[in-house]
């Protein structure tokens, strides 16, 4: 494993990433996975789901199946693949299997590499986390710089209401450190036929388009790129950027997309906003606008559906549904003046 410290010895930069020429899918076809957000890693007792008999993993596998899914993104705030050991490895591709659920993704989700305190620890977790993940039949690790949740947002009914952690900005040498860390990584990710993703996310160096771009293309290998998940960013209570003029910067880079949608308010006179969970076809997101143009800018890779509150799951399989008809419309040849003039007797 490299030093997390110095990663001295770096193999040479792939080439820039390019988009695909056609989707190699269809719509009924394109894996469109769940996330695992509503499931805790604690169970009522206290205990860790990590270490529950595997028939508890099946049970809440199956509800994501039982909801028309047939494939997970293995959110390791619910369980984590690179702290298990062979054994329970192959326990958890057992309980996927009998659940009717592959794990085509695996996200690491607030273990930023740049923590200050615990960035060393989640640089190595990270880069064990990777086989782990090839284990189970994951094609894309999913990263980000985002930090634990403050003391204050885990009061808050919704927690991006609350400042949280970020990156120092205007810091080289942080910036620098970030881009060894992610390119380390993604050439330990490389030899396992991996790819990897880094999320939007506000206040980190994946905060906005340009210095996601330019995070990117300083860490320079063919196959680490951009989750565009800008429902982070438009549920802010605070001016935002454009989420067409994100997605225009992010889609060339784009490899992997969560996917979700909020409600928002903005009043000019006051200065108010607020934000609300919403389903992606009724919320502030146009999400048929936004898949046109990702299928049209050549994103071949996996959707995962997200939701905060009530029943996230059965709102991430009415997303699922609604999802495939805009990847339906997306994927059908536009119809030409010819073939139109064609039709006229």
């Amino acid at each position: 494993m490299p030093d997390p410290h110095t990663l001295a010895a770096e193999a040479a930069p792939l080439p820039a990433r390019s988009a695909a020429d056609t989707a190699p899918y269809d719509s009924a076809s394109w894996p469109i996975a769940a996330a695992l957000l509503q499931y805790p890693g604690r169970k009522p007792d206290g205990s860790l789901v990590q270490d529950a008999p595997a028939n508890e993993w099946v049970d809440t596998l199956s509800q994501v199946s039982a909801v028309g899914f047939n494939a997970v993104d293995l959110t390791d705030s619910w369980l984590k693949p690179g702290d298990l050991s062979a054994g329970r490895l192959a326990e958890l591709n057992t309980a996927l299997s009998l659940s009717g659920v592959q794990a085509p993704v695996l996200s690491i989700v607030r273990t930023s590499v740049l923590d200050r305190e615990h960035g060393d620890a989640n640089f190595a977790y990270t880069m064990r986390s990777i086989a782990a993940a090839a284990e189970i039949g994951a094609g894309t690790l999913s990263l980000g710089l985002h930090q634990q949740l403050t003391a204050e947002q885990q009061e808050r009914l919704w927690f991006w209401t609350a400042q949280g952690a970020g990156d120092p900005p205007g810091d080289p040498e942080t910036w620098d450190l970030a881009v060894k860390r992610f390119r380390a990584i993604g050439q330990e990710a490389a030899r396992y036929n991996m790819q990897v993703s880094l999320e939007l996310y506000e206040d980190t160096y994946l905060g906005t388009a340009d210095s996601a771009v330019r995070l990117i293309e300083d860490i320079g290998l063919a196959n680490v790129g951009i989750n565009p998940d800008i429902g982070n960013l438009v549920r802010l209570h605070r001016p935002i950027e454009s989420w067409q003029e994100i997605l225009h910067k992010t889609l060339p880079y784009t490899n992997y997309w969560q996917v979700k949608n909020y409600f928002r308010d903005e009043n000019p006179e006051t200065g108010a906003i607020t934000s609300l969970p919403a389903p992606l076809e009724l919320g502030f997101i146009n999400y048929r606008q936004a898949v046109q143009q990702a299928v049209a800018a050549g994103f071949n890779g996996v959707f995962c559906c997200e939701h905060y509150g009530g029943d996230g799951l059965g709102i991430s399989a009415m997303n699922q549904r609604y999802l495939r008809t805009l990847l339906k419309s997306a994927l059908t040849p536009a119809c030409s003046s010819a073939q139109f003039q064609e039709t006229i007797p």
